[in-house]
């Protein structure tokens, strides 16, 4: 599924003269680099699409759960993508209140909401997917 696929350079060969004579260096890439990093990216961006969807949830406006569906039901996980299929979530996300009474946190753009509160999180669980560290 990657959209990203990495790619290693060929190797290199490195000659330098110097005064005690010739310095010669050579660069190559691991067979296996290219095609476990892709790999990883992959593992990556999974854990990143399929978080936004489920920390999206509480913050999505719910009337039936058709909306928090429609997020899991038009994205590809690891595409790096989130889409809502339903025919009026523009609608609900960039025209209606912030807020509802029924409950203070779902509302208008409740991506853009649940990425202030929940950033870092990703972040953190990405880096750990990539075994990196964060911060």
């Amino acid at each position: 599924m990657a959209l990203l696929t990495i790619t290693t350079p060929r190797g290199k060969l490195v000659q330098r003269k110097t005064a005690g004579g010739t310095v010669k260096a050579r660069l190559t890439w691991s067979p296996s680099f290219a095609a476990e990093r892709t790999k990883q990216l992959d593992t990556v961006q999974a854990f990143v699409d399929s978080e936004v969807i489920r920390l999206m949830a509480p913050y999505t406006p719910m009337q039936s759960g058709l909306l928090i569906k429609a997020a899991t039901l038009g994205t590809v996980i690891g595409s790096g993508e989130v889409q809502q299929i339903a025919p009026y979530a523009a609608m609900q996300y960039y025209r209606t209140d912030i807020t509802r009474k029924y409950d203070p946190r779902r509302g208008a753009k409740w991506f853009e909401r649940m990425k202030v509160d929940r950033k870092a999180y990703i972040l953190k669980g990405a880096a750990e997917k990539a075994g990196a560290r964060y911060g």
